[in-house]
């Protein structure tokens, strides 16, 4: 555990930084067969979707791409090929700000759990920009928003010891 540990500290570390010398992106690193470096026209070109969030009585609109399709693209079994030791991954989200979350790889699958999550890239209609950052994780049927993540930077993935 503490190898997994040492390895997630230094991807999501490393990944900032690496974000603020050119355009902004998102590291998808660790345990996945391709990692990748997502930047807005990266995620332009893939399916996209929207949800709508209501905070404080004010709705939003966000649009981007299904957390779960960043996943496939990286090569992790998403869908009908997440099980097994598959089950025992998860993937930390942090910021540029520092901010984490954890995941568990199987609530992030919309074949195992009704909740989507979205790496959203704009809002009402309009590219996040300032204090949001380029890209948000939005978790829309969450009661609090605790596990959205403005500035979203990396999504760090590890395979715990079996």
């Amino acid at each position: 555990m503490l190898a997994a540990s040492m390895v997630v500290s230094l991807a999501v570390t490393a990944a900032p930084v690496a974000a603020q010398q050119g355009a902004p992106s998102i590291a998808v690193s660790g345990a996945v067969p391709t990692p990748l470096t997502l930047t807005a026209t990266d995620l332009a070109a893939m399916p996209r979707a929207s949800v709508t969030t209501t905070n404080n009585g004010i709705a939003t609109k966000y649009e981007g791409v299904w957390l779960a399709e960043v996943l496939r693209k990286a090569g992790l079994p998403i869908g009908n090929g997440l099980r097994g030791g598959s089950l025992s991954m998860y993937v930390l989200a942090a910021a540029s700000d520092g901010y984490q979350v954890l995941f568990s790889l199987g609530e992030l699958d919309p074949e195992i759990t009704d909740g989507q999550y979205l790496v959203a890239d704009a809002a009402d209609s309009k590219p996040l920009f300032g204090e949001m950052g380029a890209f948000r994780l939005v978790v829309p049927g969450d009661k609090r928003g605790a596990r959205s993540i403005r500035m979203l930077a990396s999504l760090t993935v590890v395979q715990t010891k079996r």
